[in-house]
């Protein structure tokens, strides 16, 4: 453990636990360190890009920091759309790569510190006396920061014989946000205030709730305001009482959940952007509805926003909690007044659309009701997101994972089923792509099949087309061919990589699923359905975009 790469790994792993990557000639001595002198798993993936989604996944499946190599050159460069989507989807993560010798670049080589600024990573480049030193420095930038940062190992510096590995400090971790101060304090109080006197109140929380721990003050806060509950996205799960829970808010809702949400007084938003699908492009809420905005930016992040009170979602909702037990309520709470799971409810689709194929909806209904009960979602990007999105439920937001959604991308489904593996080796680990994401990441179908196995089933929605654009798009009159693709037989792709695969036509088809879950794990090949959908149906979150473009 001389090396400048073997200072790089010990350092690293002591902070994590899980590498993910792919060999070349710059990052070769660091992972022959990590693998011969350190504690740390390394998973190999078949495309660069598959190791940053593989490690993004793993972050937000575990919550521990993640890690992820490359070689220098096109290695590097395969990361970038990945790493792009890491930076936006704030996720703590060092990735390593190699780079250029420090006597200048090679024809090969590319300026990597620009590549990586120009997607928001910092690059921190190792020495030959400060390795140790600096790879703690970029630990404490991603865990601090919450993003990415790259850590360069120049080729000519690698294997510099520099002595034992020094001790350095232990990177800090970020804290909670308090909400400190004459203007919080009062912002608080007037919030509890509004919030005793609505008659209906209404909660929605976001992935940064889930971050901040708050689900149990976000239980008591429900119970004390008897406020009906609502997601975002990223945040299903995160209320521990699901009776009185609308399910995920925006394109994803139920149309009666979305038109009760219209109805809510006061409604206080913790941990969650208020994006434009959250906020169905401004429609989400009533012109009427006071609206509270609890998160750890420094302004509101919507023009909607009426208070917004900068704090960890877990410290405000307990201080509102507290608040409140100074104010009586009377009479029924709103969710004892309403039909919840009737609201909630989305439609269940025909067998099969107009035009023979399967009706989405369909499928995911019956696919809803033979999934193992511990799962992990991970989804790549695309017009199918809305299905699992809509139809599955899950039990925490780190149990369904959208790898890609972030930077607006596809293609970067398949790689996550490593990292959530990794991260919950005890649970069947559920893939939902299309057929254009899945053509682009199908390097690391095979990495999905290696490191599942029994525990893993991908379902491909099957159109035979960009599904996004051809709704978009196409119904614009612009010329459909760029947007087809010919129709893919994803089943033979499994089964030549030694998982099952059954082509999906009828909705009978899908029994095979039944019987795959409910055999013992040890005894299971990876499933892949390659389920022959029709590219008739839109998803409402896509109609509320077509209208929006329109």
């Amino acid at each position: 453990m001389t090396t400048v790469a073997a200072h790089v790994a010990a350092t690293l792993a002591a902070h994590v636990d899980h590498v993910f990557g792919l060999m070349g000639n710059g990052n070769a001595w660091f992972l022959d360190a990590l693998e011969r002198h350190t504690d740390a798993e390394f998973t190999a993936v078949r495309h660069e890009a598959g190791a940053v989604v593989a490690a993004d996944a793993y972050h937000r499946a575990s919550g521990r920091l993640a890690a992820a190599t490359a070689t220098y050159g096109a290695g590097f460069t395969n990361t970038i759309t990945p790493l792009a989507e890491a930076v936006q989807a704030q996720i703590p993560m060092v990735l390593v790569v190699g780079d250029e010798p420090t006597s200048g670049p090679r024809p090969w080589d590319v300026d990597q510190i620009s590549v990586a600024a120009a997607v928001g990573a910092r690059t921190y480049t190792v020495g030959r006396a400060d390795a140790a030193a600096t790879t703690a420095i970029a630990i404490e930038h991603a865990l601090m920061g919450r993003k990415p940062v790259v850590l360069a190992i120049p080729y000519d510096v690698a294997t510099a014989d520099v002595g034992p590995v020094p001790a350095v400090p232990r990177p800090r971790r970020p804290v909670p946000v308090a909400p400190t101060g004459p203007y919080a304090e009062a912002a608080i109080s007037r919030v509890a205030a509004e919030l005793a006197a609505a008659e209906r109140p209404l909660l929605l929380a976001g992935r940064g709730a889930w971050l901040a721990g708050a689900g149990e003050a976000l239980g008591a806060l429900a119970t004390a305001t008897g406020a009906i509950t609502a997601s975002t996205a990223l945040g299903r799960g995160v209320f521990p009482d699901s009776r009185h829970d609308l399910g995920v808010a925006g394109g994803f809702g139920a149309p009666g959940a979305m038109d009760l949400v219209r109805e809510a007084d006061v409604a206080v938003v913790l941990g969650a952007s208020l994006n434009q699908f959250t906020m169905r492009f401004g429609e989400l809420f009533a012109p009427g509805t006071t609206v509270v905005q609890v998160d750890v930016a420094p302004t509101a992040t919507h023009e909607r926003v009426g208070t917004y009170i900068r704090g960890d979602a877990a410290l405000v909702a307990r201080a509102l909690v507290d608040e409140l037990a100074g104010h009586e309520r009377s009479g029924p709470s709103w969710r004892d007044t309403v039909d919840l799971e009737r609201l909630r409810a989305q439609e269940q689709g025909e067998a099969t659309a107009p035009d023979g194929r399967l009706d989405p909806r369909s499928v995911a209904v019956t696919i809803a009701g033979m999934l193992p009960e511990d799962r992990v979602v991970v989804s790549d990007g695309g017009h199918f997101i809305g299905w699992a999105n809509m139809y599955w439920p899950v039990a925490a937001p780190d149990r369904m994972m959208m790898v890609g959604t972030a930077y607006q991308s596809i293609g970067l489904g398949l790689p996550s089923v490593a990292g959530a593996v990794a991260a919950r080796p005890g649970s069947t680990i559920v893939l939902t792509t299309g057929d254009g994401g899945g053509l682009m990441a199908l390097a690391d179908l095979e990495t999905a099949v290696r490191a599942a196995g029994g525990r893993g089933l991908a379902v491909v929605w099957n159109d035979a087309a960009y599904g996004a654009e051809l709704n978009l798009y196409g119904l614009k009159g612009l010329a459909q061919s760029p947007m087809r693709i010919p129709e893919v037989n994803f089943a033979a792709f499994a089964s030549a990589l030694g998982a099952e695969g059954v082509v999906v036509r009828d909705l009978a088809d899908l029994d095979r699923l039944a019987e795959w879950a409910a055999a013992p794990i040890e005894e299971r090949a990876f499933l892949l359905l390659d389920v022959r959908i029709s590219g008739g149906i839109v998803a409402p979150y896509q109609e509320e975009i077509i209208r929006m473009n329109s």
